[in-house]
């Protein structure tokens, strides 16, 4: 059954790129203190910030700007040798007030809603595995959301999304992780940043920021299943 939206249109956005058309899907987390107050910015000219969509509590859906059209949720960011993310993706903004704000547990309901909308978007645009990404992926330096509360495996498991299978590559050393990350999707130009953004979305248990066996375990295993 598709997703009811509500629509609240933003004017915040511009045409995409040279004719660019979505190929990511991009998670974000709002990182403010209220869903009101994340709404309203998100609408606010004065901010030039947007997202396709936004997600609240209780599930309801928000879409902002039309997925034809470039919404500015992104930034600055690489992703599989895209600069332009913007251009390249659809947004989704889910409520939470993040690490700044006393970080919690994404709501069943909510977490429905985005699953199902994911699911649609992925099937409009034909979006990629690989191509299902948090902001944190993209800009590893700069963000950390939706973060480590965010359930990736359950969108993995409805076919949105990667996630590792249950028999684990080999660990190969850190110069093999590095070169992982990298086909995976990663800009690697701050490692110890980049591995935090992989464990966030992979390893979500332990956040060290650290080249450890499990880490190039798991990023092996994604490369596997990237080839496979």
């Amino acid at each position: 059954m598709p997703v009811e939206v509500t629509h609240t249109p933003s004017p915040n956005f511009n045409d995409r790129n040279e004719g660019a058309v979505p190929t990511v899907l991009v998670v974000h987390y709002t990182g403010m203190v209220t869903a009101e107050a994340a709404l309203r910015r998100l609408c606010d000219p004065r901010a030039e910030v947007s997202a396709h969509y936004l997600v609240m509590e209780d599930g309801e859906v928000h879409q902002l700007v039309s997925e034809d059209k470039r919404a500015w949720h992104a930034g600055v960011g690489v992703w599989r040798g895209i600069t332009d993310l913007n251009s390249a993706s659809i947004g989704v903004e889910i409520v939470n007030p993040g690490h700044e704000f006393g970080y919690v547990d994404f709501a069943e309901e909510q977490m429905k809603s985005v699953a199902l909308l994911a699911e649609e978007i992925v099937r409009r645009h034909d979006i990629k595995p690989w191509n299902v990404i948090g902001h944190s992926d993209l800009a590893p330096e700069r963000k950390e959301d939706p973060g480590e509360k965010f359930n990736w495996k359950l969108l993995a498991s409805m076919g949105i999304g990667m996630w590792p299978t249950k028999k684990l590559g080999e660990a190969r050393g850190e110069a093999q992780l590095i070169e992982d990350l990298k086909q995976i999707g990663y800009d690697c130009s701050n490692l110890q940043k980049t591995i935090l953004a992989f464990q966030r979305h992979w390893r979500p248990n332990i956040l060290s920021g650290l080249p450890d066996e499990e880490t190039q375990r798991i990023a092996r295993t994604l490369c596997l299943q990237l080839s496979s």
